[in-house]
């Protein structure tokens, strides 16, 4: 595994989805150190000296791709102090420090497995280099990836022409999402939460799966109650906490 660098970054472009949610690219002054996919890093928004210690900093999944080193790109929502200071001083062209990488929360796809994806509002940050590298592969390798996706509604699916257009590419990969509120007919959005009784009657052998959880924590815990009440072992629930 690399070892963690810290690097001087430039705010390079900030997509506003909506209900305060965001997309932050960062311009590094230099290549990342390479990384995972399914990797964060530490955001710091203080200047770093580094005769001192490491500023206050907040973790991130790390949404591009392992292979896109001169550029980085989070996902966040406001949520509480952190990001309501991201938001309200982070601008295009604006300074902060990151460092990278950290983490072991790497999705596995092997020959005859099953991996069940299960992503709550920007969580889905977790996953997208993983399955951008999966799609890219192609083939039918005896693998099966199934991203289950949620959001409060269809606005906020961030990222869903990209993994739809994923899914296509390869079609051992599927994508279902899901809205709590606003989804209409024809639009590929399951009305309601996302739910493991979905997931698992989706999946075709749920009890065999190993699940990858990803995105708020009240989500986590609920789904993670659910996987162990079926019988599915720790070992096969991976968990990306982050609030």
């Amino acid at each position: 595994m690399a070892t963690p660098r810290k690097l001087r970054c430039t705010v390079s472009e900030i997509l506003d989805h909506g209900d305060r949610v965001y997309t932050l690219r960062l311009k590094p002054e230099f290549p990342a150190p390479r990384f995972t996919a399914g990797q964060f890093l530490h955001l710091a928004i203080d200047p770093y000296d580094p005769s001192a210690f490491w500023p206050d900093s907040r973790v991130f999944s790390v949404a591009s791709p392992p292979d896109q080193r001169d550029g980085l790109e989070i996902l966040y929502s406001v949520v509480g102090r952190f990001t309501s200071r991201m938001e309200a001083e982070l601008r295009v062209g604006s300074e902060v420090w990151a460092k990278l990488p950290y983490g072991e929360f790497v999705v596995a796809a092997l020959p005859g497995t099953e991996a069940a994806l299960l992503a709550g509002g920007t969580g889905v940050s977790a996953f997208t280099a993983f399955l951008r590298g999966y799609a890219a592969c192609g083939g039918d390798d005896g693998s099966r990836v199934h991203l289950f996706y949620g959001a409060r509604h269809p606005g906020l699916l961030l990222f869903r022409g990209l993994l739809q257009r994923l899914a296509l590419a390869r079609p051992t990969l599927r994508a279902t999402f899901f809205a709590e509120s606003g989804a209409a007919p024809g639009q590929g959005v399951e009305p309601g939460r996302l739910s493991l009784a979905a997931a698992w009657s989706a999946l075709q052998r749920p009890a065999a799966a190993t699940y990858y959880l990803s995105g708020p924590p009240a989500m986590i815990r609920g789904l993670g109650a659910e996987l162990a009440a079926r019988g599915i072992p720790p070992e096969r629930i991976r968990v990306d906490a982050w609030d």
